[in-house]
């Protein structure tokens, strides 16, 4: 039977000694070698920094206006139509862009 591992990467870094030191016992609270340590805690990090830019957080009243605006959107402005206009002839402009707005 033949047996699979998944790829893994090395990370290095170089800190100074006192850093060093705290986490040598910050992995040893809690009972990891520091390499666990540093990959756990920078997972921790990496995952609240993926959430915080790829989640939109609205308060319930945030929410209702967003969902009414979605529902009922209000009438384009003339900047909306003059936009929407430079838009369009761009892209008729634009001979080798295959996307075509055009319902």
């Amino acid at each position: 039977m033949e047996t699979t591992s998944a790829k893994q990467d090395r990370i290095g870094a170089r800190v100074p000694h006192d850093v060093y030191e705290t986490l040598c016992r910050a992995a040893e609270l809690t009972g990891a070698t520091v390499n666990q340590f540093l990959v756990q805690s920078a997972l921790k990090e990496a995952h609240a920094v993926i959430e915080r830019e790829d989640v939109i957080r609205l308060s319930p009243s945030g929410w209702n206006w967003l969902l009414d605006l979605v529902e009922n959107p209000p009438e384009p402005n003339a900047k909306l139509k003059a936009a929407i206009s430079r838009y369009r002839k761009t892209m008729r402009d634009d001979a080798d862009n295959p996307f075509n707005w055009e319902p």
